[in-house]
């Protein structure tokens, strides 16, 4: 039970060379072993931390190499379902890169596939593998800030000078809301556990993708809100304001890349506290926990059903905004 989890990756993808990549390579109980990608050049970054990757010419081979037993797929976010479906149907674990799907309803047959298969499958929601988060959930389930009255959450980056950027495309399943808005969503209800009671949200447009959204909504005792943009300075934040504290998370979502992993908080009249987190890191932790599931069928901390709680919220806030306009 203690042999190393072999993967292999789905495309050459920047994210899995820059993060996912080297955090499977560093992580324990979790081997590296290959990756599939039609130009064997941009395998080139990849092998040079891991020299004894395999290179495969097409995602098929890869999933037919015996030796591979989960497979990460950082594709664009329109070939997510086909491509879990097909690497558990071929006997491998998969670990999707966020989001999963681009309607909720589109995670059922996942998870019916999962459940025949026996195959683990997963949405790569890092954060949840972060104590950070493990910590603000903890805070909130003891009570400490009293009872909890607001959520608010901001995510910001700018790319608009980046036409290219799939991000920006429509066709490839692009827009803020897909990208970071699983965030502001899904860590509130991570933390909270609750789901919301209604939505009302507003939608800004740029050929056919949505680059700022605001949403308001209401859980079961507190309100909520939430802006997500892909036109303004980076910026990101979650704060958990309650009858009797705050707890603020200052780097909820890129920890170590945006700034140091932080939960701030006030309980009462006493003093400020900062907890830190210098050096975890998010995606080493998932895969090693991932890793621990395939191993030992220990439950993993983030379920498809979970991913789809988080879609099903993306998708009640298209509906509350309304289509975008034509063009």
């Amino acid at each position: 039970m203690n042999t190393a989890v072999n993967w292999g990756i789905l495309g050459a993808a920047k994210f899995a060379q820059e993060h996912m990549a080297p955090a499977i390579h560093a992580a324990k109980g979790a081997r590296l072993a290959a990756i599939a990608t039609r130009d064997p050049s941009r395998a080139e970054p990849f092998i040079a931390f891991c020299p004894d990757l395999r290179v495969h010419d097409s995602y098929d081979a890869l999933l037919a190499d015996p030796e591979i037993d989960a497979v990460y797929v950082p594709l664009p976010n329109t070939l997510h379902v086909d491509w879990a479906a097909k690497a558990m149907r071929a006997g491998k674990h998969v670990l999707v890169e966020k989001p999963i799907a681009m309607q909720a309803d589109e995670i059922d047959p996942l998870i019916a596939l999962r459940d025949e298969t026996g195959m683990l499958a997963a949405e790569a929601f890092m954060i949840v593998h972060h104590p950070q988060w493990q910590r603000v959930r903890d805070l909130l389930s003891v009570g400490a800030i009293g009872q909890l009255m607001h959520v608010n959450g901001l995510f910001s980056y700018h790319n608009g000078d980046q036409p290219g950027n799939i991000r920006n495309s429509a066709a490839m399943g692009g827009g803020g809301l897909p990208d970071i808005g699983v965030y502001t969503i899904g860590s509130a209800r991570f933390a909270t556990g609750q789901e919301p009671v209604s939505i009302d949200a507003r939608i800004e447009w740029e050929n056919g993708v949505d680059v700022k959204t605001e949403i308001w909504g209401q859980f079961e005792g507190f309100s909520y809100f939430a802006m997500i943009s892909m036109r303004m300075q980076p910026y990101q934040e979650m704060l958990f304001h309650g009858s009797a504290g705050y707890i603020k998370v200052k780097t909820p979502f890129n920890a170590r890349v945006f700034g140091e992993a932080q939960v701030e908080y006030c309980i009462g009249n006493g003093p400020v506290q900062v907890e830190r987190w210098p050096s975890n890191d998010h995606y080493v932790h998932q895969v090693e926990a991932f890793c621990t599931s395939v191993r030992t069928g220990a439950a993993y901390p983030w379920t498809l059903e979970d991913a789809k709680g988080t879609q099903a919220v993306i998708d009640r806030v298209f509906a509350a905004a309304g289509p975008a306009p034509a063009d």
